[in-house]
């Protein structure tokens, strides 16, 4: 159980950590706002990609996985960040997305 807790919660801070460096550089392009804010988005965004190398798993299977729990996770910041409550589509087509993650990652093998 912790095993799947520690990558379940690795896949959300990896996937804030894409998110928000992606709403950064939209902020910037998007909004208008200032220019310097693409420090914080590299930033971020090299975060990512250091956390997915965390994962023990084929790099692969790591990165398709990962995208169940970019999907709900981006749903959540369309909540929380953007005030865009998700409607029953959008929370159905992320729980199949977890779904899909749950099943590429814990699968025996």
């Amino acid at each position: 159980m912790m095993v799947v807790l520690k990558t379940a919660l690795l896949f959300v801070v990896t996937a804030v950590a894409e998110i928000l460096g992606c709403y950064l550089a939209y902020l910037w392009l998007r909004k208008g706002d200032s220019p310097l804010l693409l420090l914080p988005a590299a930033g971020s965004l090299a975060l990512f990609a250091w956390l997915l190398t965390l994962h023990p798993a084929a790099a692969g299977r790591v990165y398709a996985a990962y995208g169940g729990v970019y999907v709900m996770t981006a749903l959540l910041w369309l909540w929380i960040v953007e005030g865009v409550l998700p409607d029953r589509w959008d929370m159905t087509g992320g729980l199949i997305a977890l779904a899909g993650m749950a099943i590429i990652m814990f699968a025996p093998r």
